[in-house]
């Protein structure tokens, strides 16, 4: 009999655990503490728990990590590991220093099935999602080797903020999700703040308005586009929820955020979303009228390429001016740092390993792609068909 993963549970579901080997709650707190503040996974050192149920554990539960099939550590301090999650699968999780944070890039899924044309886990396919034990152990194992990496004494964090913007969509795994937020939230647990923790999404609406009243945390929004037509392209999730819809959830979100804005990224990539006029559609989009403004920040991402996207980085001198002129209109707007570049961590460049069961490479490779200029916002699209011209 496998023994339980108990990095499967959120608090509630730790207390009911404990309850069904008869123990009272307290003690699940006690253990919860012991598990996720301290990064323990013996039983025996648990020494503020009863023997009995240090000995009850011992035969039928374990704190189950994941199997290191590699770490590497880039010259600018950040750190990929590549996780083993069986059945030829494994997923990657960065953690990217800074002076005043220590932040996560955790994966929900082994792969991914949304197939955005410039994100290379996209192009690997998707096999399954992540469990909640699987989505934590990330955590779990980042901040127990971190701690050790840096020298942090007792009490001491490495990492202060979480982001689901590894492999994956994460609202696509919505219930292995939240229990893993509300874990990294716990004050018995990670004890970080809504602020600290991000989902990252490509736009699942219905699944937008169920963290709004589950469990909301900051939302970071995977825009790319400022029309259905070319956002169709680039993330093909769009064609099921288009941008009105879209705008629509991320407005009602702010009434339960802990931030008074969302945050929408945009991967910049040469000749195809980076004009100004492209600049000046995302401002009347997400400006729009009355209640439909969307309260936002800009994250500009400069495209990591790899070989089957077809796609190349805008230049540095256009991903500034389009900043600037999204700054000029008054929205804040940032360019992203490009961290891990020498290991592959760098955004969009997560790809692990993936059993695809969707053909993804098949499928991406044979879908003829025709970019979208601004003055022809919403061209006929000829059929996909074998043999179709590659992305340029």
């Amino acid at each position: 009999m496998s023994k339980v993963n108990l990095l499967d549970f959120d608090l509630d579901g730790l207390a009911a655990y404990c309850e069904s080997l008869g123990e009272k709650r307290f003690r699940a707190v006690q253990l919860f503490r012991w598990i996720h503040q301290r990064g323990a996974a013996d039983f025996s050192a648990m020494t503020d728990l009863a023997k009995s149920l240090r000995s009850k554990l011992e035969g039928v539960a374990e704190v189950r990590d994941l199997p290191v099939v590699s770490e590497h550590v880039s010259a600018d301090g950040t750190v990929k590991w590549l996780f083993d999650v069986g059945a030829g699968n494994a997923v990657e999780t960065v953690f990217i220093p800074e002076d005043d944070r220590g932040t996560l890039c955790v994966s929900s899924q082994a792969g991914c099935a949304v197939g955005c044309r410039f994100c290379s886990t996209g192009h690997q396919g998707f096999s399954r999602n992540l469990s909640t034990g699987e989505i934590l152990a990330q955590l779990w194992h980042a901040e127990r080797s971190l701690r050790v990496r840096l020298g942090l004494g007792t009490g001491e964090r490495a990492i202060t903020n979480v982001v689901m913007m590894g492999m994956g969509e994460p609202l696509q795994n919505y219930a292995a999700l939240v229990p893993a937020l509300r874990v990294m939230l716990d004050d018995h647990g990670y004890g970080l703040s809504r602020r600290r923790v991000t989902v990252s999404t490509s736009g699942v609406v219905p699944m937008i308005d169920r963290l709004r009243e589950d469990c909301p945390v900051a939302l970071a929004v995977s825009l790319h586009a400022p029309w259905d037509a070319l956002r169709d392209e680039l993330v093909p999730l769009n064609r099921k929820y288009p941008l009105a819809e879209l705008m629509a959830a991320c407005q009602r979100y702010l009434s339960a955020a802990p931030r008074d804005f969302i945050t929408f990224e945009y991967c910049m990539l040469d000749g195809v979303n980076d004009s100004d006029e492209h600049a000046e559609a995302l401002l009347a989009l997400v400006n729009g009228r009355g209640t439909q403004r969307v309260p936002c920040k800009f994250n500009l991402i400069p495209f990591n390429p790899f070989p089957a996207s077809g796609l190349t980085r805008s230049p540095r001198e256009r991903v500034t001016a389009f900043a600037k002129h999204l700054q000029d209109a008054g929205v804040v707007t940032t360019i992203r740092k490009t961290r891990g570049d020498d290991i592959d961590a760098a955004c969009g460049q997560l790809a692990g390993e993936v059993q695809d069961r969707t053909r993804a490479h098949e499928r991406m490779k044979r879908q003829p792609v025709t970019w979208i200029s601004a003055a022809n916002p919403s061209p006929s699209f000829p059929s996909a068909a074998p043999g179709g011209p590659e992305p340029h």
